[in-house]
């Protein structure tokens, strides 16, 4: 079985700590994504899943067994490198043989056809002859995963594999890993700092800052229900809306707007004063303040909903599915309170143009704004999303 507990894990570098007191518990065939910026700790942890790296305190375990003593090739582990580390002097044939070399239990003719057989599974049966120069970029990472493979191991180890590729490749790869950890039924640890990799393909995404866990949880609800600030501005691109304000009786009050809170809003905020107001850019309802040129500069602002604000388009980015625009507000074109905003790409947007913004009070956050936690987060409604976050 390769389920994977992590008690208490700490790792010291010197004066430094890399991994901070983490606990973590991986279900056996489970896909895990450690992500977060450089230095937070991720390949740290991996290390010592692997063994190359000694916990300073704490304890890893491995389908129940303990293993901080263990060395990596007694772990029943297969890690999967950034560089692919494939040997230059040997054929795809050879390199992926060698993970089966020191292997009991096979004969010779054996580990032939196994490497046959993980080779064709990859699709790289017409490549066993050549050597790693000859290969593409995404040809040496299926090799590298077949060194992998072959071993049938009980936990599959990858450390950012899809970093060196281009994005196409990227992409295409990802559904590849997500499509053979389904076949195969390995429990897997995948590094990366790409969130985008993280939202795509894990079952769970485990989100370190710092050295420390920040939030254990499913993409959907890392997403939807950050537990923190850092959570909430790490995971989703384009990056959430954040704006620092305080409370006034019932209303949130920004340097350049004011937005009333809901009543459970305020339930959650409780007697909080200094908070942070957080709302995703495709929850932005964005449509034209006037349809006469004219009128832009001239249009009532008293005319306005409560959870409505009046901005400039300073910036539009076309996906050509969607824009994404940078807002302002009027006169204000570097306040800390601008937006971005997520419309169809079909929706004509230009740069220059006053448009009225819709922040809908059911989809907004709210952080504390000293310790960054999260006290509210935007509302589920419709059942189909109370069963998603569920499962």
């Amino acid at each position: 079985m390769g389920e994977i507990q992590l008690t208490d894990l700490t790792k010291r570098f010197g004066d430094t700590v890399a991994v901070d007191d983490l606990s973590l518990d991986i279900d056996d065939e489970e896909f895990l994504v450690l992500v977060g910026p450089s230095g937070c700790g991720k390949s740290t942890t991996l290390r010592m899943l692997a063994g190359l790296e000694t916990p300073t305190s704490g304890d890893i375990y491995i389908g129940g067994d303990h293993m901080n003593y263990r060395v990596p090739q007694n772990r029943d582990i297969a890690m999967v490198f950034q560089d692919y580390a494939l040997y230059p002097h040997m054929t795809v044939r050879q390199n992926i043989r060698f993970g089966l070399e020191e292997e009991e239990g096979y004969t010779s003719a054996e580990r032939d056809e196994r490497v046959v057989e993980v080779a064709e599974t990859l699709g790289i049966s017409d490549l066993l002859d050549r050597k790693p120069d000859e290969l593409s970029g995404g040809q040496q990472q299926r090799v590298a995963l077949g060194r992998a493979i072959v071993r049938d191991p009980e936990v599959f180890l990858m450390d950012e594999p899809l970093s060196n590729l281009d994005a196409k490749l990227r992409a295409e790869m990802r559904t590849e890993l997500q499509n053979l950890q389904d076949q195969l039924a390995v429990t897997t640890v995948y590094v990366t700092h790409n969130q985008t990799e993280a939202m795509t393909m894990a079952d769970r995404i485990a989100v370190m800052d710092d050295g420390e866990l920040q939030q254990v949880a499913s993409p959907f609800e890392c997403y939807h229900r950050p537990n923190n600030l850092f959570v909430a501005e790490f995971i989703g691109e384009p990056m959430i809306n954040l704006v620092r304000g305080t409370r006034s009786e019932t209303t949130f009050v920004g340097e350049h707007f004011s937005y009333p809170l809901d009543e459970d809003v305020m339930e959650s905020v409780g007697a909080r004063e200094d908070l942070v107001l957080g709302i995703r850019p495709e929850d932005i309802a964005v449509v034209d303040a006037t349809t006469d040129d004219t009128a832009d500069d001239t249009a009532d602002d008293t005319a306005l909903g409560d959870h409505e604000l009046r901005m400039d388009v300073t910036v539009v980015e076309p996906h050509g599915d969607q824009n994404v625009l940078h807002l302002s507000h009027p006169d204000q074109p570097s306040a800390d309170d601008a937006l971005q905003a997520v419309t169809e790409g079909m929706h004509l947007v230009t740069r220059g143009d006053r448009v009225t913004v819709t922040i809908p009070p059911d989809k907004i956050h709210v952080f504390d704004a000293e310790t960054g936690t999260a006290v509210h987060n935007r509302r589920y409604d419709q059942e189909a999303d109370r069963t998603q976050l569920e499962q």
